[in-house]
């Protein structure tokens, strides 16, 4: 999709088709009468609020709220353009219910927190897609597209991890450790507000579509007593988006919920260790992978090393 952030109702609708049109769908109409359909039940201020917000993401180290516009268009178009996903480990939500909870998955593409929003709400948890918060690094806010999917849920801004960083370097050591402070304050607010963060803690996405080791400075994310870890296995996407591609391609996706840890019981059986923490964390969702997916805790020996997750 491809447009300046202040759009109108005619300029969206044409961006948004465009972005889709590469597949020589026969449905284009349909789609494009889906969506103006969308906008109209909008109201007539729903262009000017996404327009602003599409302008303003990303500006600050900050958090973005949803957009409620945007959000209805992704959900719209996702029952014409995705591919009914396999879906596990629903059953395993509602342990979560009404608690501290942060969700951590593998990283594929950037279609991933999209994918996983539209998958909670058209398979009844609509009430945790409603308390998603992104935590999400500066490229998600880098180009209209994905500022525009970004809106379809809350985002904090965070520095990307200088382990895993492949930007120029614009930030130094200092500015990067004041900018994670201030967004880690953010998240903590959040989950006192009831929402429900979304982590990728590899720190960016894979390459190979197997898992990375997890950064042991995303456990700083569960700090807060009585949190709950949901561990969330996500696959396909990397085809669904590709990385390097700008289109969406019609492809099998799977989503898959572990059961959900107690991180107080998590921290005291790692000894406080953050390493031992989030591999075990990271074992925790490889389990819920195909072997292909595993990557890093995928060893054969994997099992005698995080006992902890048991």
């Amino acid at each position: 999709m491809r447009s300046e952030s202040g759009c109108g109702r005619e300029p969206l609708v044409e961006a948004i088709v465009r972005f889709l049109a590469h597949e020589r769908r026969t449905d284009m109409r349909e789609i494009r009468s889906c969506l103006e359909r969308t906008i109209d039940e909008a109201g007539p201020g729903a262009i000017d609020a996404l327009s602003a917000r599409l302008a303003g993401a990303g500006a600050e180290w900050s958090y973005y709220p949803r957009d409620p516009l945007a959000r209805r268009i992704h959900h719209a178009l996702a029952r014409r353009v995705l591919r009914d996903p396999l879906v596990s480990g629903l059953d395993r939500l509602a342990a979560i219910d009404g608690k501290p909870v942060v969700i951590f998955a593998n990283h594929l593409s950037y279609s991933d927190a999209n994918v996983l929003d539209v998958v909670l709400q058209n398979a009844g948890a609509a009430g945790l897609a409603d308390r998603l918060t992104v935590v999400a690094g500066p490229k998600v806010y880098s180009s209209v597209t994905r500022r525009f999917s970004s809106l379809c849920f809350g985002t904090i801004k965070v520095p990307q991890s200088t382990e895993r960083s492949t930007d120029e370097a614009v930030m130094n050591m200092r500015e990067v450790a004041r900018a994670a402070r201030r967004s880690l304050q953010i998240a903590q607010e959040r989950l006192q507000l009831g929402e429900a963060l979304l982590v990728f803690p590899e720190g960016t996405r894979s390459r190979t579509g197997q898992m990375q080791q997890f950064l042991s400075g995303t456990a700083r994310y569960l700090e807060a007593p009585d949190t709950r870890v949901l561990p969330v296995a996500i696959t396909g996407t990397e085809r669904l988006f590709p990385i390097g591609e700008g289109e969406l391609h019609s492809v099998p996706i799977g989503v898959s919920f572990g059961r959900p840890l107690c991180v107080d019981s998590l921290r005291e059986r790692a000894r406080g260790d953050r390493r031992r923490m989030m591999d075990a964390i990271g074992y925790a969702v490889a389990q819920l992978l195909p072997p292909a997916y595993r990557g890093v805790y995928g060893h054969p020996a994997i099992d005698n090393q995080f006992p902890i997750v048991d």
